[in-house]
């Protein structure tokens, strides 16, 4: 696995975790009862943005290095995926 391959792929673990994460334990501004002025009453009250994004970070990096033991060490190769179709080489 080369290097930019391996920073793409935490790359898109780490996007595809965030998003993941950031509706768990999020309270909106209208179940707070203090819905500021200008905002949606379905807008966050404190998102708690730092904490999401550190745990994402853990979370995506347990699941880069799963994926990196998959690949680096093919404990699944493309040709035992079933769905996959097969392709004859060419000489």
């Amino acid at each position: 696995m080369s290097l930019t391959f391996a920073i793409s792929t935490y790359l898109v673990i780490w996007w595809i975790v965030l998003f993941a994460m950031l509706p768990i334990g999020v309270r909106t501004q209208a179940e707070e009862g203090e819905v500021t002025p200008g905002t949606a009453e379905s807008a966050p009250h404190r998102p708690r943005l730092l904490p999401k994004m550190l745990a994402t970070t853990v979370v995506a990096s347990l699941v880069f290095a799963a994926v990196y033991v998959i690949i680096v060490h093919r404990v699944i190769t493309l040709d035992q995926i079933p769905f996959l179709p097969r392709y004859e080489t060419v000489h």
